[in-house]
């Protein structure tokens, strides 16, 4: 599943692919997406809108709409946001004219340069959600969410506050969304070794150092991730797509690396099924 850097990167795609273009008309193909919003009225609310923004509120894809009815002196409605979840194997697409749909194209957007963009999803887990711009902090999904790992609100007294009220692991509660924002398995388990903690600790008795190493630690695999080059392999005009392992693979120091040995100290990484993920560490520099 994309994970928060994944997210950013396909938002710079889309900004670089579509901002500013107009949807002259939307196709949609697997009404479950927008449900429980009705095909006739998704259709109707986003027809003639231009693509104003394209932004990002965790792993949602937030996609500014301003729409007129295409009326001469006609003046824009209320804004709109149509907000994205990639989840497992959501996929956006970018086809000229005589490109053809890729397999499990689900929501067909013709823009008025004639090219379309394609959200195509093959496990079927993605969502779309239309609404107010004034309603996304209202949102269920959304308004939920934990403080963005980048804003002054993620603080060090933030994450102490959050450890201190839960006796889950550190790794289950790195990976709740309304607690912690961003890191999924992957970075989760980056984020844990840089500050060299064990993922099996209990959260309320980590100390306050080892707090404040985390919060860094957090921020500085986020922001590798989300500052480095891999956004040029993301190609939404690439007619085989891309791959997020290849893009960032390169960059993990634990994460699928079990039997390998550790960067710092040579141990042999270790892994094991915690909470129905796979959980990697390195028992050396990470003891319990």
């Amino acid at each position: 599943m994309p994970e928060l850097p994944e997210v950013e990167h396909v938002v710079r795609a889309l900004r670089r692919a579509v901002l500013g273009r107009q949807i002259l008309a939307v196709e949609i193909r697997l009404a479950k997406l927008i449900s429980p919003t009705s095909t006739s009225i998704f259709n109707r609310k986003l027809k003639n809108s231009r693509i104003e923004s394209i932004g990002r509120r965790g792993k949602y894809i937030l996609i500014e709409l301003e729409t007129t009815d295409a009326l001469p002196n006609s003046r824009a409605t209320a804004p709109q946001v149509l907000a994205v979840h990639l989840r497992m194997t959501g996929q956006f697409r970018v086809l000229a004219p005589d490109d053809p749909l890729p397999p499990h194209a689900h929501a067909i957007f013709y823009l008025d340069d004639e090219r379309r963009l394609v959200f195509r999803d093959q496990r079927q887990f993605g969502v779309m959600k239309l609404m107010a711009r004034s309603q996304l902090g209202k949102t269920k999904g959304i308004k939920e969410l934990a403080p963005e790992p980048f804003s002054d609100d993620f603080s060090i007294a933030y994450l102490k506050e959050t450890f201190a009220r839960s006796r889950r692991t550190l790794k289950t509660l790195l990976l709740d969304q309304t607690r912690v924002l961003g890191l999924g398995n992957i970075y989760a388990a980056e984020a844990l070794f840089r500050a060299r903690i064990n993922p099996f600790k209990i959260a309320s008795e980590l100390s306050s150092r080892r707090v404040e190493r985390l919060h860094q630690a957090i921020r500085d695999v986020l922001r590798a991730a989300v500052s480095g080059n891999s956004s040029r392999r993301i190609n939404l005009e690439n007619p085989d797509g891309f791959s997020y392992g290849e893009a960032f693979g390169k960059v993990w120091q634990v994460y699928e690396r079990e039997g390998e040995p550790c960067f710092k100290c040579g141990t042999r990484i270790r892994r094991l099924t915690h909470a129905g993920r796979s959980t990697y560490w390195c028992p050396k520099c990470q003891k319990r």
